[in-house]
């Protein structure tokens, strides 16, 4: 189960500390599949994030529309999991409830127990249900917050840095991990990574986005073979190419927007 997203002509604005206004995106426009697996890409600051809380509905755009099949995002919904950089576990929750939560809050819970314990096995957490979040690994807390997520049944799956603070064992371990469930639920995601290789690896499309204002400079096709080699000379090709085109989309001169 699986959505396609549309993203069309949007913009975002803020105002900052010192009340000017700062364009986060403009002018951004892009297609998503459903069951695609696509990757955000570019320097610190660029919109990553906020286009990403976009289409959670958690923000709203100045100018443009978002819209999963068809219908416009105006607000959060389950079909939409969200996970963020550090999990955001609730401390006073063990594993399980905290994997339950989504369900509780919609009233599920008791219709769908048995979901629970085959989340908990689907992210390898058998023997840790009643685990605290300050009793287990980083690694072990994101699989938590994706089986959170998933446990909802989200159209899209919408992730934010997940192992950006991991080490790279734990890292490669949950990237494994990530696309095993994509290939099971079909589940169309969305990651926002500063990692090239982490984004060639998982995905089925990389988004090049340009310093702020954030736009999109490029669009790269992945057609690598599954699973992929992250030694092998088309990996290391397409890792060169994508680094110069960053480097490009870097360089290109940004205004300043002061609104």
């Amino acid at each position: 189960m699986s959505s396609s997203i549309k993203i069309s002509d949007v913009d975002r604005i803020y105002t900052d500390t010192d009340g000017k206004a700062v364009q986060a995106l403009k002018d951004v426009d892009l297609d998503i599949r459903a069951g695609e697996f696509i990757s955000l890409i570019g320097p610190s600051g660029c919109g990553k994030t906020t286009l990403l809380r976009l289409i959670a509905g958690l923000d709203k755009p100045q100018a443009g529309s978002l819209y999963i099949d068809g219908t416009k995002i105006s607000g959060t919904e389950p079909e939409r999991g969200y996970v963020f950089q550090q999990g955001s576990l609730f401390p006073w929750l063990d594993v399980e409830h905290n994997i339950a939560y989504g369900l509780r809050a919609r009233g599920l819970l008791r219709q769908k127990k048995a979901n629970v314990k085959e989340y908990i096995s689907m992210v390898g957490l058998e023997g840790f249900e009643k685990s605290y979040p300050h009793q287990i690994s980083g690694g072990m807390a994101q699989r938590v917050a994706i089986a959170r997520a998933l446990i909802n049944e989200p159209k899209a799956l919408l992730l934010d840095e997940p192992m950006g603070a991991l080490d790279s064992f734990t890292r490669a371990d949950l990237q494994d991990k990530l696309l095993e469930l994509w290939k099971e639920k079909g589940t169309t995601m969305i990651l926002v990574t500063h990692d090239i290789d982490e984004a060639i690896y998982l995905s089925d499309r990389i988004i090049i986005m340009t310093p702020r204002p954030g736009k999109i400079s490029h669009v790269i096709d992945v057609d690598l073979p599954r699973p992929r080699h992250r030694g092998g000379a088309e990996f290391l090709a397409l890792r060169r190419e994508i680094l110069e085109l960053f480097e490009l989309a870097q360089a290109q001169p940004q205004p300043e927007y002061t609104i």
